[in-house]
């Protein structure tokens, strides 16, 4: 079901070991090809596309792309209470962390009358999209609502796509966490779509549309797959994005103490995501390999979305990969940079310290991923495809700018004043040494 392979007895640098991991065949560059009319078509014709590429793609033509009030008020009201109690003591979890995070503006004497100060501004609207082809995600809207709303983000827009069962309009559970959330700005928009709305905003085609169905952000974030990944990189520039966020992945570092079901049912757990979600095991030990191995078919076959689940596991993505101990193993995921980083050793937590590259990591068998999905307070929006390397997940940092502020006096400009002046010389620039100079002869 799952391939191995073996990298035992080999001294390979990152730019080989990067080479030699598992993948999917089908990249973000590749999926960039066919979007790119997609972000055209909504950028030409607005709401008229959207209804158009929903058909094609979400087998239903919404007539509604904004949800109306009235709906979201409802989506809450029929919320099964215990749901809406977790999701409660998500919100409350999440926003403890993201609160935390929240930077400090700054002020540094740097001489005499000379004066820095940074501030930390949040952007003034952002998109926030939300999955909703495969599965069903609530958890999504709370990861991206309260890091956007902790930020101080003063306007929120929510896409998510159009279900068919439910008349057009996105499902309603992600409804009721916008609305638990105060979001009242949602869409029934998915896919690349999605973020070519948000991005270049769309003209309303419809008499309820208005003149303006949506007007554009500033910044988007949220995870997706290859094809939301794919529009995110195009629009990069005219918007920021928090991350390419694609199939979502799992690798798991683990020596002899590791407890083989709960590897197996953590790789699992990953690959009920997404046929393209990988599921990587790294680990010296060959009988935890097999363990693993022996176990997974069992799993994948009782699993809810078993097909699912097989085509992720038996893909180019996932594989056991052996190494020779855990040192190498420690190379091996630092150049593979997860998404999702489990930490299975005798020493967990000191391992966790040595990794560089990693969306986030979960430390010792009682932190899996799906912690992380719906209540450690953390954030599941992470970075993917190796994007981990240069790439943070999202957070309140996602929506923040930081701008400084300069003031010196006369006196303190004076101080330096003939320094910026031959330093600007140095560099053929002498209007700038000019611009000094016209202060300190008056």
């Amino acid at each position: 079901m799952i391939s191995r392979i073996d990298l035992r007895g080999t001294s390979l640098t990152t730019r080989e070991l990067t080479a030699a991991l598992p993948r999917p065949q089908v990249g973000v560059s590749d999926a960039a090809e066919q979007v790119a009319p997609i972000l055209a078509a909504v950028r030409d014709r607005g709401a008229a596309a959207l209804r158009d590429l929903a058909e094609r793609f979400d087998g239903v033509r919404p007539d509604q792309l904004r949800v109306p009030q009235a709906t979201l008020a409802a989506a809450l009201d029929s919320l099964d209470p215990d749901l809406r109690a977790s999701l409660d003591e998500a919100i409350t979890r999440v926003r403890l962390v993201h609160e935390a995070q929240v930077p400090a503006d700054f002020t540094v004497q740097v001489a005499p009358g000379a004066q820095v100060r940074q501030r930390w501004v949040p952007v003034g609207r952002v998109g926030l999209y939300v999955p909703g082809g495969l599965a069903v995600y609530p958890s999504s809207v709370i990861m991206n609502v309260v890091a956007a709303q902790a930020a101080g983000v003063p306007s929120l827009a929510v896409t998510s796509p159009p279900q068919r069962d439910n008349n057009g309009l996105p499902h309603p559970t992600i409804l009721a966490a916008c609305a638990l959330l105060g979001i009242d700005e949602v869409y029934a928009v998915g896919g690349a779509q999605a973020i070519a709305m948000l991005a270049y905003g769309a003209a309303g085609s419809e008499p309820h549309d208005g003149p303006v169905l949506c007007e554009p952000v500033d910044v988007i974030t949220g995870p997706g797959n290859v094809y939301v990944a794919a529009a995110k990189r195009l629009v990069r520039g005219v918007v920021g994005i928090d991350a390419e966020a694609g199939p979502t992945e799992i690798a798991i570092l683990a020596d002899d103490t590791a407890d083989p079901d709960f590897v197996a049912a953590d790789l699992v757990s990953q690959a009920e995501h997404d046929p393209q979600a990988a599921a990587v095991l790294v680990t010296p030990s060959l009988e935890l390999a097999d363990g693993v191995s022996a176990r997974l078919p069992g799993l994948a076959t009782a699993a809810a979305n078993a097909d699912r689940v097989a085509v992720a596991l038996a893909g180019p993505q996932s594989a056991i990969v052996l190494v020779d101990d855990i040192e190498q193993g420690l190379a091996v995921v630092d150049a593979y940079g997860a998404e999702h980083l489990e930490i299975h050793t005798a020493t967990a937590a000191a391992h966790a310290q040595q990794i560089r590259n990693a969306g986030a990591i979960f430390v010792g068998p009682y932190s899996p991923v799906s912690l992380g999905d719906y209540m450690a307070g953390s954030n599941h929006v992470l970075p993917t495809g190796g994007a981990a390397h240069y790439a943070s997940g999202l957070g309140v940092h996602s929506f923040l700018k930081a701008i400084q502020v300069i003031e010196y006096t006369r006196p303190a400009l004076e101080q330096i004043g003939e320094r910026i002046i031959r330093f600007a010389g140095a560099e053929h620039l002498p209007a700038h040494g000019d611009a000094v100079a016209a202060r300190l002869t008056r």
